[in-house]
């Protein structure tokens, strides 16, 4: 079988799989073509000629075994390839972490324009996971020094394989901690895709989530406990042009609405994507602090 005849056998299969696209694709195509070619080698930005080469036997042997696991564990196929994309660049993905998937990948990419006026000498990742934001923001801003913070060693430990994988050990280092606790110093830009589901929605997410770290997920008072926590704490380590920038994803109404009083900036995406907020380090430094903790006594209530 030529491997674009198997590309096209496995995404009619997906496609009728009921699986769930949402880890780095958006159709049972995609998928397809992600895990053949990654399992393959094949590089993403193909010769036209590749896909009329013939499979051996046992490349498609090892390829069903793979194909076959997606469809019946509905394991990521990010998981079972050991990589994801995001920002353009490739990263090592397994267990330890979420699979990248965040639409700040597009914030990266644009050199978060025009919502910077300079460029970041320092940057913070917080709620790194494995590490792909702060790692893509190294990549952008060839002069900066960023950290990247978790409280999973396994995150931490992912991350590290991944600084290693593009050469910045020099300009990147990992931090374990809970949040900012322990923290000194400042920071141009502060980046975090922090856990923010609650424990209703998390119950009724597609099977493909299970496969993840609940850690990486679940934040209490409905999703909103920990970005409420960070938000409370951030202004004492921005410097004073520094800015904020926050996933909540499906959150973000009950942000918005907890925050009532807070001039939450709400971001748009060309290619997809929501839930994701702005804030200057001026305008968290005009609200006060009691707005956040508050805030986390209602959701907790409710």
């Amino acid at each position: 079988m030529k491997v674009i005849d198997y590309i096209n056998d496995v995404s009619d299969r997906f496609a009728g799989a009921e699986l769930f696209f949402g880890h780095g694709t958006e159709s049972s195509r995609d998928e397809a073509i992600y895990l053949i070619y990654s399992i393959l080698g094949i590089e993403f930005s193909r010769d036209p000629a590749t896909l009329k080469k013939e499979l051996s036997g046992v490349q498609q042997q090892r390829l069903e075994r793979v194909v076959i696991e997606r469809m019946l564990e509905k394991t990521p196929t990010a998981y079972l390839v050991k990589e994801a994309w995001f920002a353009g660049h490739k990263f090592i993905c397994d267990k330890r972490a979420l699979i990248p998937r965040s639409p700040i990948a597009e914030l990266v990419q644009n050199r978060f324009e025009p919502l910077l006026k300079d460029q970041p000498k320092k940057i913070l990742d917080m709620c790194c996971g494995g590490g792909c934001i702060g790692i893509s923001c190294a990549l952008a801003f060839p002069e900066s020094y960023v950290d990247m913070v978790d409280i999973s060693a396994d995150c931490l430990q992912l991350a590290e394989e991944n600084i290693e994988l593009h050469g910045l050990l020099d300009r990147v280092s990992v931090v374990h901690s809970d949040l900012f606790k322990g923290f000194s110093g400042t920071y141009d830009l502060i980046v975090t895709n922090p856990p923010y589901v609650s424990k209703e929605e998390l119950d009724s997410l597609p099977a493909e989530y299970q496969h993840e770290p609940l850690t990486g997920l679940l934040s209490r008072a409905n999703g909103l406990e920990i970005p409420l926590r960070i938000l409370n704490d951030a202004a004492s380590y921005m410097s004073e042009t520094g800015l904020i920038i926050m996933e909540v994803g499906s959150s973000s109404k009950l942000l918005s609405d907890t925050l009532k009083n807070v001039p939450l900036l709400w971001l748009e995406f060309e290619h997809g994507g929501g839930g994701v907020l702005a804030l200057s380090a001026a305008e968290l430094d005009r609200i006060p602090p009691a707005s956040f903790i508050n805030g986390l006594h209602t959701t907790r209530s409710t």
